[in-house]
């Protein structure tokens, strides 16, 4: 079996390939761009065992030879932070929707077996009360997830009209070592680390399901190798916090107070409530999060705290971020790199 992993350089994408390189029986492909947010050192441990292409989801050409030769694709790559999308919305309708839509003529036309596509709970927008079931129309009020919404939609749209066994997972917030410092909890942990204070938006009353990459990429595994074909599977932890219990936990964790946070004015159109209804992953693919959030919230600070080697090329302000390595940058793309 051999598997076609986009974005597998990134925070999940890596801990996904990780994972599947150590249960073994599949050969694995990476194909990144290494944008800011992609790292080959998240990679380090697994080099030696997978095959890496540099190289755009956008890429036809590139797109079409990598799905003639896989059996299978998990696609992660994403443009995904909101406050990105809120600026600048180009670079996520052309990775998100674009590139999601090249992908899947290019697994159409190589006969690729099982097409999972990585969503987001954000695609449904705010929710005040309840969950979301898999049911649920979109409602995105984001440009990240609209760009996600649209591309769900087309991924089904290539199942229902051309038979393509496609399979989606809409995740809630992830958090674990890896993670980006854009994101709030790896955020805030750096700046603390470093006596920086941190911001948080409004009054700090917004609601999120933190799940643990661990738990994330075993559901995503279970989809791959049990879901249904044109099916779309909610997958969270039940563990919803507003931001400003998580931000209290943060605190505790790195040893600070809240004379270190400094309130600022709300994100424009910031959904105060994300919740899933996960009784169908559940049912029919066995799955429930293992994960203590407690504990792992707490592993996951002395992660950051331990390996400032791996955070310190990543200063939350800056806008752009050169890779671990310096491979490969200016040869032709969907060139094979081993360092």
């Amino acid at each position: 079996m051999k598997v076609l992993v986009t974005g597998g350089a990134g925070f999940i994408g890596s801990h996904y390939v990780r994972a599947l390189v150590r249960k073994g029986g599949v050969s694995v492909t990476v194909l990144d761009k290494l944008t800011y947010a992609g790292n080959l050192a998240n990679l380090s441990e697994v080099w030696g065992s997978i095959r890496f292409i540099r190289g755009d989801v956008c890429d036809a050409e590139l797109a079409a030879r990598l799905s003639a030769d896989h059996d299978q694709i998990v696609h992660f790559a994403a443009e995904s932070h909101v406050d990105r999308s809120i600026v600048d919305a180009t670079s996520f309708v052309m990775t998100n929707v674009v590139g999601t839509q090249t992908l899947l003529d290019a697994a159409l036309a190589g006969r690729v077996g099982t097409f999972v596509h990585i969503s987001t709970d954000e695609v449904y927008g705010s929710i005040d009360s309840g969950s979301w079931s898999e049911t649920e129309p979109v409602s995105p009020n984001s440009p990240y997830a609209a760009s996600k919404a649209a591309s769900d939609l087309l991924a089904l749209a290539y199942h229902t009209t051309h038979g393509l066994d496609v399979r989606i997972t809409r995740c809630s917030n992830t958090f674990g070592p890896h993670q980006y410092p854009e994101k709030i909890i790896p955020l805030f942990v750096i700046k603390l680390l470093m006596g920086e204070p941190v911001p948080l938006y409004g009054d700090g009353g917004n609601v999120r399901d933190w799940l643990h990459v661990d738990d994330h990429v075993r559901a995503i595994e279970l989809v791959r190798e049990a879901g249904r074909a044109g099916q779309i599977y909610n997958v969270g932890a039940g563990c919803e916090q507003t931001n400003r219990e998580l931000v209290t936990r943060l605190l505790e964790a790195c040893g600070a107070t809240w004379g270190m946070v400094k309130p600022v004015a709300d994100r424009p159109g910031h959904d105060r409530r994300y919740s899933l209804d996960c009784t169908k992953i559940r049912r029919e693919l066995g799955f429930a999060p293992r994960e203590d959030f407690a504990t792992r919230l707490r592993e996951t600070v002395e992660w950051y705290r331990a390996n400032p080697w791996w955070w310190r090329r990543f200063h939350p302000e800056s806008a752009t971020v050169a890779p671990s390595r310096d491979v490969g940058i200016g040869t032709p793309v969907a060139q094979d790199h081993h360092p």
